[in-house]
């Protein structure tokens, strides 16, 4: 692991540590990716990116993170009906205000990750990055030019993997 990572983990480890951000590994995403790769892979660079910028790295790391947390399988319409794939930001902005206190920066990068198909605007620089860097990383798993499964495997994290509770 190096040093970038070793921040990464250190800025985000309460979060990688639950149980519910390591249970995004039993859900694909993007073709094989599965949410919990992708979510790691955008909020490493949102990490990074807002480092270099010298915006708040905390928001865009967490809010990175807590982007996708839905929990779901969002090909699967009979489990939940009437969900559409840009409804996920709303049930991911509830998900992550249950498992910690988001700030509104925070809970503004999780709600307006998909703008403009998602509806809500982003209202921070870190917000528009984040909005950036996903889309950028759903890119390059979509293409398959990148595997984030490399960059969970570097930085420890297990999935969760066993079926929900309930």
């Amino acid at each position: 692991m190096n040093k970038y990572q070793a921040e990464f983990c250190q800025m985000v480890g309460e979060l990688l540590d639950s149980k519910q951000v390591r249970m995004m590994g039993r859900w694909c995403h993007h073709g094989r990716i599965t949410t919990l790769d992708h979510s790691l892979f955008v909020a490493y660079l949102s990490f990074r990116a807002a480092r270099a910028l010298g915006l708040d790295t905390a928001a865009a790391t967490r809010g990175g993170l807590l982007h996708d947390l839905y929990l779901y399988d969002s090909r699967d319409k009979s489990a939940h009906p009437g969900m559409q794939c840009f409804d996920h930001p709303r049930a991911a902005a509830r998900n992550a205000a249950k498992l910690t206190d988001l700030s509104e920066k925070e809970r503004n990068i999780i709600l307006s990750h998909m703008w403009p198909l998602g509806g809500a605007l982003p209202r921070s620089k870190e917000a528009v990055l984040v909005d950036l860097v996903d889309t950028f990383c759903a890119s390059l798993e979509l293409t398959r030019i990148y595997h984030p499964g490399r960059l969970r495997e570097r930085l420890g994290v297990t999935p969760h993997l066993a079926p929900a509770a309930g």
